[in-house]
């Protein structure tokens, strides 16, 4: 009998909307099947103000959608020449609104877009087109994704910190459990002086992490001997501490 995992499990990704790039530098053909399923964690509230803000901003992943990225398949397009495709789960109820908001939709398959290049080290054309007649290219496959919450960044009062020198924060980095295989590496980043989650700027990468906290208070750049699941990675800022912890799953060797 296969043994159950609690703190995943496998979700059937419904259709949503089709995107037809193209990857560069070669102008292959890419579609994107941005899918839906009420078992993808929603992503933290924002109005259509803030996220018309976050577009304009240099640097928008400041906010993270939750999402489930599935491998590439190679499907047939309508002249019958072969193309890849990849599904991309997001909430059911955000793709709902992203439905009914092109500003939504817009934002959706940008981080679409960015997580397929980050997971897959694509460079994929801005040039989109959501195709009219097609919820999705191929065969949608079934999907594994995290069922135990993580927090995410949240934010809690919507006020930026006052401009300083960007310094070093102090931070500590834990592994747990402590002993044995790791499973999680976990940054605990002081930063005094930040009021907001909406002023900092969190990337992970494989063996980095990057945090800038605007406008030029805090910048943080360290490497560490981990390999990490960059798209499972989740964090969360806490006003009264002011402290960031960022939880990072160790991808198993």
């Amino acid at each position: 009998m296969p043994t159950e995992n609690p703190e995943s499990k496998v979700i059937r990704p419904q259709p949503g909307l089709c995107v037809k790039t193209v990857a560069e530098p070669d102008k292959q053909k890419i579609f994107v099947n941005v899918c839906q399923s009420p078992d993808v964690p929603l992503p933290p509230e924002i109005s259509r103000d803030e996220l018309a803000d976050l577009l304009q901003a240099e640097d928008p992943s400041g906010f993270r959608v939750p999402m489930s990225l599935g491998e590439p398949h190679t499907e047939t397009d309508n002249n019958s020449q072969a193309c890849t495709a990849y599904d991309v789960v997001i909430n059911q109820e955000f793709f709902q609104k992203c439905q009914t908001d092109p500003l939504f939709q817009q934002f959706v398959i940008l981080v679409s877009l960015e997580g397929l290049e980050n997971k897959y080290n694509l460079e994929l054309s801005r040039d989109w087109k959501v195709l009219k007649n097609r919820k999705f290219l191929g065969s949608l496959v079934d999907q594994n994704i995290r069922t135990k919450s993580r927090p995410v960044i949240q934010e809690l009062q919507p006020e930026f910190s006052s401009t300083a020198a960007a310094e070093r924060p102090e931070f500590s980095l834990l592994v747990e459990p402590p002993a044995g295989d790791p499973e999680f590496l976990i940054a605990e980043i002081k930063l005094p002086g930040v009021r907001s989650a909406r002023s900092l700027v969190l990337d992970v990468g494989e063996d980095r992490l990057l945090l800038t906290a605007r406008p030029s208070l805090y910048h943080l750049d360290i490497f560490h001997p981990f390999s990490i699941e960059q798209e499972s990675s989740v964090a969360q800022f806490n006003s009264n501490t002011q402290i960031l912890t960022v939880t990072m799953p160790v991808a198993s060797s």
